[in-house]
């Protein structure tokens, strides 16, 4: 099986900044895209970044200019860097990857992270 670890949320006054971290784990044979999302109370789920396996990266234009997403490829990990936190950036953050893994046949399957709760108070 394949899980997805995340760490690196907490709580943060308005202005600073966390680093969310998810490392993938298992007998993992290719990574696409991998991507954060987030889930605010009472909101639907939604996409905050994603980079695909070349380096590509898009945002959603509520966290451009502030948040930036990476990935080392070597460490099956991506990170999401996010500074000048507002208020609304609260929610459970959420890794997701698009994996091709030894036992899950021949098409790459989507794999979902924990949570990690961030907390920004004003």
């Amino acid at each position: 099986q394949v899980q997805l670890v995340e760490s690196g949320g907490g709580l943060v006054q308005a202005g600073g900044s966390l680093r969310l971290s998810c490392a993938a784990s298992g007998i993992i044979l290719s990574i696409n895209a991998m991507g954060w999302y987030r889930q605010a109370p009472g909101k639907q789920r939604e996409l905050v970044a994603v980079i695909t396996s070349g380096g590509t990266t898009n945002y959603a234009d509520s966290v451009k200019g502030r948040f930036t997403i990476s990935r080392d490829n070597a460490k099956n990990t991506v990170y999401l860097q996010m500074t000048s936190l507002k208020p609304e950036d609260t929610a459970v953050y959420y890794c997701n990857a698009n994996i091709l893994w030894s036992f899950g046949g021949i098409r790459p399957q989507d794999f979902w992270g924990q949570g990690t709760q961030v907390t920004v108070s004003s």
